[in-house]
């Protein structure tokens, strides 16, 4: 009796263990969403818009260039009280089962960011497949679901091209943020912090860029480009910034990597050319007589990028004189892009979670107040050191007095 019982108890616990595939799902029975649009209509009901791969146009594209086949994604939209209730409805026009695993992109229309993004983004924190490190981005002029309309050429899924855009465009210029979901959660959920967020917008025909001929151009009728930055406060977009003071905001916010900066030389504009290499920024609080400042210390090191003046790079002293010229400009940039956030009474740099860490007892007291009443009266103080550590190849230009 006990050797039966020994033998049938292995195969007893290997029924518990091995449940088999109970919660299995085909492929061919899945849509992978590869980016989701989200916007409100006039009467308040969400509308969202999932770009879900066409898989045998992808590979088509991939062994044919993309000429002749299909398009390589497909829009499907659906509306409802609520995100989740949207989501679900979808399956009345997708004939297989939505699959957020594989979202990268977030789009958000810029009706619904002006009306308010708090409890936009519950649905996705909580969903077991959607990943809050998908990139977010703002539809800047137009809706989300015409910004995922468009057809791009080089990357047939244009969720990637925006995705790609914002990788290298922060890597390599400095004027906008590549930015995820759980950066805006974080953002939103802080008392001492508000989320800036990246722009897109569409340039050209928005028609000619939803049809496959877009993509078959040398010159495509619309492109999707990224279009400044969004500040938000209280979870609504109330201001856009860009160029110079939206690169002093992503300084302060210690994301530049590498930049160009342009000075003025002996009366000529735009005469110097300076590219960064490396970049650290470090925010300091400090409490004074129960009155919280900040202090903003910029370091960067960087090589002459161009020369279109007569200037000898040689000689130590000139090569002093355009590092302090550089640090004035982007103090100014710096400066700006301060006064703009405060103006707009939005702390977008997280100055309020420096003064939470300095004195957690103060912070108690002007935390409900932080953003109207304290922020805009903030004294903040810019400190820059750049330093030019190579000069290129050539030390003198060969352009002549």
């Amino acid at each position: 009796m006990k050797r039966p019982l020994a033998m049938f108890l292995p195969f007893a616990v290997c029924v518990c263990l091995l449940s088999g595939c109970w919660s299995k799902k085909e492929l061919t029975d899945l849509a992978f969403i590869i980016a989701v649009g989200l916007d409100k209509t006039e009467d308040g009901k969400y509308v969202a818009s999932f770009q879900v791969i066409n898989p045998g146009n992808v590979a088509g594209a991939t062994q044919r260039g993309g000429g002749a086949a299909g398009v390589p994604v497909s829009i499907y939209t659906s509306t409802g009280d609520s995100l989740v209730e949207a989501s679900r409805k979808a399956s009345e026009k997708v004939s297989r089962l939505l699959y957020y695993a594989h979202t990268n992109l977030v789009v958000v229309g810029e009706g619904l960011a002006r009306e308010g993004l708090n409890g936009v983004f519950d649905a996705m924190e909580r969903n077991q497949q959607f990943r809050t490190t998908a990139r977010l981005v703002i539809a800047r002029g137009h809706s989300a679901k015409d910004t995922l309309s468009v057809l791009t050429p080089v990357d047939k899924i244009s969720a990637n091209q925006i995705i790609k855009t914002l990788e290298f465009s922060e890597m390599s210029w400095g004027q906008t943020l590549n930015a995820d979901v759980w950066w805006a959660i974080r953002g939103i959920a802080s008392p001492g912090r508000n989320p800036v967020i990246t722009g897109v917008s569409i340039e050209g025909g928005l028609k000619k860029g939803k049809r496959q001929e877009n993509v078959q151009s040398s010159v495509p009728d619309a492109r999707v480009t990224l279009n400044g930055l969004a500040l938000f406060k209280n979870g609504r977009l109330v201001h856009w910034v860009n160029g110079p003071t939206a690169r002093g905001m992503m300084w302060v916010l210690d994301r530049i990597h590498q930049t160009n900066l342009t000075i003025p030389w002996e009366g000529k504009q735009e005469a110097i050319g300076y590219r960064t290499a490396r970049a650290k920024t470090n925010v300091e609080a400090r409490v004074n007589n129960g009155r919280p400042s900040i202090s903003v210390h910029i370091k960067a090191e960087g090589d002459i990028s161009e020369a279109r003046v007569p200037i000898n790079l040689a000689d130590a002293g000139v090569v002093f004189r355009l590092e302090k010229e550089l640090e004035r400009n982007v103090k100014q940039e710096v400066t700006k892009a301060i006064e703009t956030a405060q103006r707009e009474k939005t702390d977008v740099f997280g100055f309020g979670d420096a003064v939470h860490r300095a004195a957690p007892r103060l912070w108690k007291k002007i935390e409900k107040e932080w953003h109207d009443r304290y922020f805009p009266e903030l004294d903040v103080t810019v400190t820059a050191d750049l330093y030019i550590r190579r000069t290129g190849l050539r030390n003198k230009p060969y352009i002549e007095e």
